[in-house]
């Protein structure tokens, strides 16, 4: 039986990315907020509020996260290319996941900001130098975090989400 946490598998780098997979990657998070809108369209309230697994997060909630999880990659990014391998903070995701605004909100609240959040990460990740993508932030928990690597990382986000939403829309035959 698939572990319904990880539909398209874990995460997994064995960088450096070759220039057609870093492509892929940019494509990846660029059509992120299209990919999670298409999933998520035609959704009622309460399937939006129906868990893709058990004691898992709902699609409203994976709407939210996703918005928390790539603007915190968007500043990371920034921090990294600014500053000389600065230590970011994590966050409690599962935390921000149960906030009200996350359990309750709107999802198009979450899509627009991702529609124009990812509009403008891509301005800066296209630009970015062979050097630029070498350079990294430390993590405290995943240690130092080149932006290729992030990059990756990212991609692997925005396609596991989108995953989990497409699972439950197939299992519950909406």
């Amino acid at each position: 039986m698939p572990d319904l946490r990880y539909p398209i598998g874990k995460f997994s780098y064995s960088g450096p990315l070759t220039a057609e997979q870093k492509q892929q990657y940019l494509t990846d998070i660029e059509q992120t907020p299209a990919r999670l809108r298409a999933v998520l369209r035609g959704l009622s309230d309460e399937q939006l509020d129906t868990p893709y697994r058990d004691g898992g997060w709902t699609p409203r909630q994976v709407a939210h996260h996703v918005a928390d999880s790539h603007m915190n990659s968007y500043i990371r990014f920034k921090l990294a290319l600014t500053e000389d391998e600065p230590t970011i903070k994590p966050y409690l995701e599962n935390l921000w996941a149960e906030l009200p605004e996350a359990r309750h909100a709107p999802i198009e609240v979450s899509l627009a900001l991702l529609d124009s959040l990812h509009q403008r990460w891509m301005l800066m990740l296209r630009k970015l130098t062979d050097a630029e993508w070498k350079r990294a932030f430390r993590h405290p928990e995943m240690g130092l975090m080149s932006l290729e690597k992030t990059l990756a990382l990212y991609s692997w986000h925005g396609r596991h989400h989108v995953a989990h939403v497409a699972s439950l829309r197939e299992k519950m035959g909406w």
